[in-house]
């Protein structure tokens, strides 16, 4: 028995008929897209998952249907009965895939009545966030979302192959966990049969996947749903999904060799887009040094330049101070077939950089000199024409490029170029539509200084992927005497200035373990109580490992050209982390607390 993919009511698909299905007597069943009234016959647009089809509804052929479609408002569910016909010469439609034909219909049903939509089901229309998602039901029958939804089902058929073809096996770990360090806060869960104990929902898979490799899975990978309790931003929502590898008995190029297959396929089937391979590699300090970012978008130029060095012995005040603080003079270079920026253009990103906290922006614009190129700034009588000349070398500025330069702390102020850098590009109209520049940043730092809330720092150190991630074999016995130095095994896959996911080769040794954990202020007896399992899962034969999750929302978004992981996810929250179509979260009832053993606190203030 064969099984239709339409269901029993159905024989094709709305969007499927074409010319080739002329003379085909059909079922189709749907939504009502649009009704319009020619003189008594009635076109009516059916829509369904694989699109749209004109029916058409003539008295003279068949006056029931015709006399209940006059009946017919916008999303009351149909079922007609009819033959495809082609559309009469100057009334073929070249915008839809079914353009070329119309369906006569002979019979129709009415299946469900329908409110009037709380707004259109077009993709032309604005609609409040709020709005569509409250009503998320509709706002899913749109063509956009409704594309986005299948993209992201192609997506996870492809990932599925290529894993699979490569040997590795799907496994499913636990949602109720318990709590692990993983830099963000987690969702509790409490337990009735065990009162005053909780559950953790999994930040990530982490430390399943490592003891899989313990077990002796050696290639294991999930499609794995995350929680966060963090803020919501376009990229970031509290549950997320990610594809999630661990490999053993391998090293870095075996992980990035099978993300950039991976990843190449991906483009090619969901959009026929060819990517070349292998992807860049490129150091995290020198990402940094070159970008700000160590996620940078490599569509645009607009590189960073350090000039520090040219500009040692300046008499620019605002310069020379920084440097003397051991800072840094950073700059980039505008081209001048870019777009002028004018002296309010130049006012404004001063002010912008000053609004992230930086003094200012100092700037000038090249221009030819007798020999050599001189400099329009209001730093101008301050500098040398050597340091003129050093600026406009280093920086690869030409006549009539401006530069733009920041003067500070090395790194927030490479950060705060950075990020000029891409609202510059942003502005200028810099970046092309339809590349896609996959990149590996490799070599990061081991650790990170830690910092309050403030930003202060505390003198301490936090891990700069997690505590797992395995030293630079150049540091597994030393990291310890240059923390600020020492480099990881790590690896984070970047795709147009946006990182889809980060990995590392893990520490498959207990006592490197436990160093690291010592190192970050995690005595023995805290690592045992946080981490026992693991440890002791360490100690039982433990091959080599690494792996890498990437955000697949954050993927299926750039696929599907969305600005919001939200219009590729089907319930999502909102930034507020709420559901506006469940009305979630909520409180919980008195009494189901009480069995958990749980009582309110008395509201603060």
């Amino acid at each position: 028995m064969t099984i239709s993919p339409y269901g029993a009511m159905r024989s094709h698909g709305a969007g499927t008929l074409g010319a080739s299905d002329v003379g085909t007597e059909v079922r189709l069943a749907g939504w009502v897209d649009t009704r319009r009234d020619h003189g008594g016959v009635l076109f009516v647009d059916l829509r369904d998952r694989t699109g749209v089809v004109q029916l058409v509804l003539d008295p003279a052929a068949a006056a029931t249907a015709a006399e209940l479609g006059h009946r017919l408002r916008d999303e009351w569910v149909v079922r007609v009965v009819g033959t495809v016909r082609a559309r009469p010469d100057g009334m073929r439609n070249p915008r839809i895939p079914t353009g070329d034909v119309e369906i006569a219909v002979a019979g129709l049903e009415v299946l469900s009545e329908a409110r009037t939509p709380p707004f259109p089901v077009a993709d032309d229309v604005e609609v409040g966030e709020e709005l569509r998602l409250h009503h998320r039901y509709v706002d899913l029958r749109r063509p956009r979302m409704a594309r986005n939804l299948a993209l992201r089902a192609r997506a996870l058929s492809v990932i599925r192959r290529v894993m699979e073809r490569h040997g590795f096996l799907e496994v499913e770990t636990p949602q109720l966990t318990r709590a692990t360090p993983e830099g963000a806060r987690d969702f509790l869960v409490p337990s009735r049969v065990r009162p005053r104990e909780t559950y953790a929902l999994p930040q990530s898979p982490q430390l399943f996947k490592q003891l899989l490799m313990v077990a002796g899975v050696e290639r294991y990978f999930q499609i794995a749903r995350c929680f966060r309790d963090e803020d919501s931003r376009a990229d970031r929502q509290p549950e997320f999904t990610q594809l999630d590898v661990e490999l053993s008995f391998g090293d870095e190029a075996d992980v990035q060799d099978l993300m950039e297959e991976l990843h190449v396929e991906l483009l090619a089937d969901c959009l026929g887009v060819d990517v070349p391979r292998p992807f860049p590699r490129l150091a995290y300090a020198e990402a940094m040094r070159r970008f700000g970012t160590d996620k940078p978008d490599l569509r645009y130029g607009l590189e960073l330049a350090d000039l520090s060095e040219v500009l040692a012995g300046t008499g620019a005040a605002v310069l020379a101070g920084a440097l003397a603080d051991g800072g840094s003079v950073v700059a980039l270079a505008v081209p001048a077939d870019a777009g002028t920026l004018s002296r309010k253009d130049l006012d404004g990103w001063a002010e912008w950089a000053r609004a992230r906290g930086a003094g200012g922006l100092a700037w000038g614009v090249v221009e030819a000199g007798e020999g050599a190129p001189t400099l329009r700034s209001p730093l101008a009588k301050f500098l040398t024409a050597e340091e003129v000349a050093g600026i406009v070398a280093t920086c690869g500025a030409g006549v009539g490029d401006t530069v733009l330069m920041a003067a500070g702390p090395t790194a927030p102020t490479r950060e705060l170029m950075g990020a000029l850098r891409v609202a510059l590009a942003e502005a200028l109209d810099l970046v092309p539509d339809g590349e896609w520049r996959f990149l590996w940043v490799v070599e990061p730092p081991m650790f990170d200084a830690a910092t309050d809330r403030a930003g202060r720092p505390t003198g301490g150190w936090t891990p700069n992927h997690h505590p797992f991630t395995s030293p630079a074999p150049d540091w597994i016995d030393r990291f310890e005497e240059d923390p600020g130095t020492a480099t990881a095994r790590g690896y984070d896959l970047v795709l147009n200035g946006i990182e889809l996911g980060s990995g590392s080769i893990r520490i498959h040794d207990a006592e490197v373990q436990r160093r690291v954990f010592r190192f970050l202020g995690i005595g023995d007896a805290e690592a045992e109580e946080k981490f026992g399992f693991l440890l002791r899962g360490l100690a039982h034969g433990v091959p080599p490992h690494g792996g890498i999750a990437t955000g697949l929302d954050r993927t299926i978004m750039l696929l599907a050209g969305e600005d919001t992981i939200r219009d590729v996810i089907a319930f999502p929250k909102t930034q507020s982390g709420a559901c506006p179509l469940t009305d979630a979260p909520a409180p919980y009832d008195a009494a189901a607390l009480a069995e958990l053993g749980l009582r309110l606190a008395p509201e603060q203030g």
